[in-house]
């Protein structure tokens, strides 16, 4: 194939420089037809004007194939080779008759000296064909040749020689042009397939074979440009849910392997012209042209059970779920990007209502954007204005209602919104990485705290993950013990189940190093989440937070009354305190106290309040009988 388009290329560039040739043929015209004139020879006269018509013929045919150019390489090569040959044994004839002739000297010699300029210089010119460049070159120099060396004049003959020598010289410069052309030509093929190639390959993810980053980014700017004002787009980004652990547990291959069957399985359910794209890590984004919203709203639904559908690799049975949001165009963005961008929105969105879900963008999701970031702009600078406090709220033994421990709440007092609730900074500090300097800002001040209170008190500060994952996490903490010299035994780290669900050796790691200097742990929140065993038997938990949706609330009966009851006497077992949540009556205290806890928290005995009132608390427990002893 490569001979073909070889073979295209150098037939083209016979036809590459038609000014050349019309000022070839312009030059050869006026000398035949002016020695023809002035020889008053009649046979050079009749060869001129065939000389005259072939130039002409060859100069509109040039014109015209130049302008189309379309037809066959063996038909181009042929109309050239023809005009060609037809013009080189022309002016050969001329050259030739003057000299047999025998017309005047000056007119022998203007017509042998263009001849072989002209032979000279269409050998190199015509060389990507040498076929056609040699057999002009031999049409002009052989009946020259012959000619010269018939002549009665000794010096001309020798002319004859020079003449006959130089068709050799010049046939090994034309092969030696063509030789060089062919390379340089089959060259730059090589370098331009591989450059298709490498482009191939900086758009393609490896391992799914589909579209990457920047091919997506090319393929849906080019959807975008050419489609037309009046076309509908609907681009749906997907994220396979908890992916992390398929790598984790099955290691990194088999998760390769899950990639490339979720991108079988895209293939089979999009539309053929649906362009594809693994847009990193397990995510995948794709997009089609569509009718209407319920359409769109089909093809995605239709996309969440194909990849739910369970998968046997190597003999293992994996179910991956995957969350979706959708943007479309002209509603959502008018652009690629800003369509990228609320399909980014609305799948951050699908992701929070849980798994296996999927979103289309609306336009609150923009005004929540700039929410979120407007308050994590104002978080950064609210912890360098110090607008931040810390509040604590007594955790208080049931037996004699003394104060046996605070936990560290934040509260943040905005200087033109008034006090914002921790449910409404919090996530945005998770999602930003905010909560990493937070939260070590918090550890701080509560060790500085309780280092003022009896030494019988300790405190209870909540860990984000993201806390424990940061790098220096444990050093951290013991930087807020040594500045507040506080016994590592005073302080107690809350953290809740959804910890230990993807990263078990690192939270391990961080556990078992602050629990061997002293540092307490309590699992927080217990019985909302997985309330699997397996991490109280695993972890140094000395403490565990019964949820307050057993103690208080609407649900409240029986059944959790026994679960309470259950989770007391397992503590009992492991020798671990039990603290009950959301106590606001003394019935709820009696209970919970009645059931085994052994230390309760709530608004019964005390709202979380700033320090110095934590203070005055523990004096009144110090001087009374307990903080509403019951």
């Amino acid at each position: 194939m490569i001979d073909q388009r070889l073979r295209r290329t150098l037939v083209d560039s016979l036809y590459s420089n038609p000014m050349s040739l019309l000022i070839g043929a312009l030059c050869g015209v006026l000398v035949c037809a002016y020695t023809a004139y002035v020889s008053d020879d009649q046979a050079l006269q009749v060869v001129a004007w065939v000389l005259a018509g072939v130039a002409f013929m060859r100069v509109a045919v040039m014109v015209a194939v130049r302008n189309v150019l379309r037809a066959k390489s063996s038909t181009l090569e042929l109309l050239f080779e023809f005009g060609a040959f037809a013009y080189a044994g022309s002016v050969s004839l001329m050259a030739a008759l003057a000299i047999l002739h025998n017309v005047s000297v000056e007119a022998q010699m203007v017509l042998v000296v263009y001849a072989v300029g002209y032979a000279t210089a269409i050998a190199p010119r015509n060389a990507g064909r040498p076929f056609i460049a040699i057999g002009q070159l031999l049409a002009v120099m052989a009946p020259l040749t012959g000619a010269l060396l018939l002549s009665d004049a000794l010096l001309v003959r020798v002319l004859g020689v020079v003449a006959l020598l130089h068709i050799p010289s010049t046939v090994s410069i034309t092969i030696n042009v063509y030789r060089s052309l062919r390379t340089s030509i089959a060259e730059a093929e090589t370098n331009e397939r591989l450059a298709r190639k490498m482009e191939v390959l900086a758009h393609t993810d490896i391992v799914t074979g589909l579209h990457n980053r920047a091919g997506l980014n090319d393929v849906l700017a080019a959807q975008v440009r050419h489609g037309g004002s009046d076309q509908r787009i609907a681009l749906f980004w997907l994220d396979l849910d908890r992916f992390k652990e398929v790598n984790d547990l099955l290691g990194h291959q088999m998760g390769d392997r899950v990639l490339s069957e979720i991108a079988r399985r895209l293939r089979d359910s999009l539309p053929v012209d649906a362009g594809i794209a693994r847009f990193g890590g397990d995510e995948f984004v794709f997009f089609c042209q569509i009718d209407d919203r319920a359409q769109c709203e089909r093809l995605a639904n239709r996309v969440l059970d194909q990849i739910t559908r369970p998968m046997r690799l190597d003999g293992e049975r994996l179910e991956v779920s995957s969350s979706i949001g959708i943007a479309t165009m002209p509603e959502d963005g008018v652009d690629a990007d800003r369509l990228m961008q609320a399909a980014d929105l609305a799948l951050y969105h699908a992701k929070q209502d849980g798994r296996g879900k999927l979103r289309f963008f609306d336009d609150e999701m923009t005004r929540e954007l700039a929410n979120r970031r407007e308050i994590e702009a104002e978080l950064r600078q609210a912890i360098q204005r110090d607008e931040l406090s810390l509040f604590f709220q007594p955790i208080i033994d049931l037996q004699t209602g003394r104060i046996r421990c605070f936990e560290a709440l934040l509260r943040w007092f905005h200087p033109v919104k008034g006090e914002l609730r921790p449910a409404e900074f919090i996530p945005v500090a998770e999602e930003t990485g905010v909560i990493v300097t937070l939260g070590n800002w918090i550890t701080r001040q509560a060790a500085l705290a309780c280092a003022q209170w009896p030494e019988d008190v300790s405190v209870a500060v909540n860990l984000s993950p993201l806390q424990i994952k940061a790098p220096g996490a444990v050093l951290a903490i013991e930087q807020a013990l040594r500045e507040a010299n506080l016994d590592p035994r005073r302080l107690e780290l809350e953290v809740t189940e959804s910890l230990f669900i993807e990263d078990h050796e690192q939270t391990a790691a961080f556990i078992n190093e602050l629990s061997a200097k002293g540092v307490r742990f309590a699992l927080d929140d217990f019985g909302t989440g997985y309330s699997s065993l397996s991490y109280i038997h695993k972890y140094p938990f000395s403490k565990i937070k019964v949820d307050r949706c057993f103690v208080s609330g609407a649900d409240v009966g029986p059944r959790a009354h026994a679960i309470i009851r259950a989770v007391a006497a397992m503590g009992r077992g492991l020798d671990m305190e039990i603290v009950a949540e959301g106590l606001e009556e003394q019935c709820q205290v009696e209970t919970v106290r009645d059931a085994g806890c052994t230390l309760g928290q709530g608004y019964f005995f005390s709202r979380a309040v700033p320090d110095y009132l934590a203070a005055m608390l523990l004096a009144q427990d110090r001087e009374g009988d307990g903080l509403r002893a019951a």
